[in-house]
């Protein structure tokens, strides 16, 4: 998952609508005039006496020409401000396999939109979904997520390592979101949930061919 970065008064930061590629969104346009800032006191009275300002401010992708908006904190100058956040947000990997089922495409989707904004609980739950819903889509429909994820692993549809992965990662850290008591998903535990994720993912749909023919030879009864 990239993070937005505020540099020479632009953002860099990820595009849905340049296909998740890394963009520069400019706050000035080829006229030199700017898009426009709102700008309010945020609050006054700091140890250096300076006053935080918020500043509201619309950027342009330089490739496509969405519309970027930012939040940023400043004491001095507008170049010297400090990104607190940028829409769209930053949501990770968006490029999955062409094969992948248009469901399973929204579902992930969905949860690294919720990574972007931070709601890493929501966002590992439905990575979990995304894979039961891959699992459940290439035959195996019997027995819980695991056993799923063992047979899925005995079949060689995925390596062993990919299986401990997917325990590890996904498996457990949505059900702890789903059954469990609440508690804290850190981001570093979402980032593992997504790169994994996508990872299984690409196992079953990179090579679909040759991974539907190992189901078929093994059996299993293909919902697609």
């Amino acid at each position: 998952m990239n993070k937005a970065v505020f540099e020479n008064g632009n953002v860099r930061s990820n595009c849905p609508d340049c296909g998740g590629a890394i963009t520069t969104f400019e706050f000035k346009r080829a006229d030199g005039g700017e898009y426009g800032t709102v700008e309010r006191t945020e609050s006054a009275g700091t140890r250096s006496g300076a006053t935080i300002r918020a500043l509201y401010t619309l950027m342009k992708c330089a490739g496509c020409g969405r519309a970027g908006l930012a939040k940023l904190k400043s004491t001095r100058n507008y170049l010297d401000s400090q990104l607190e956040w940028f829409f769209p947000a930053s949501s990770g990997p968006s490029n999955l396999p062409s094969d992948v089922p248009e469901g399973i495409k929204e579902e992930f989707k969905e949860a690294s939109t919720c990574m972007a904004f931070g709601a890493y609980r929501a966002a590992s739950a439905l990575y979990r979904s995304c894979i039961e819903k891959v699992l459940k889509g290439s035959g195996y429909t019997s027995g819980d997520m695991k056993s799923k994820i063992d047979l899925a692993a005995k079949d060689g549809v995925i390596t062993e390592s990919r299986r401990l992965r997917a325990h590890e990662e996904i498996r457990v850290l949505g059900n702890d979101v789903l059954h469990d008591e609440w508690r804290k998903v850190l981001e570093e535990e979402a980032i593992s949930a997504q790169e994994y994720s996508l990872r299984i993912i690409e196992d079953f749909y990179d090579h679909r061919e040759s991974v539907l023919k190992v189901l078929k030879e093994k059996g299993k009864l293909l919902s697609q």
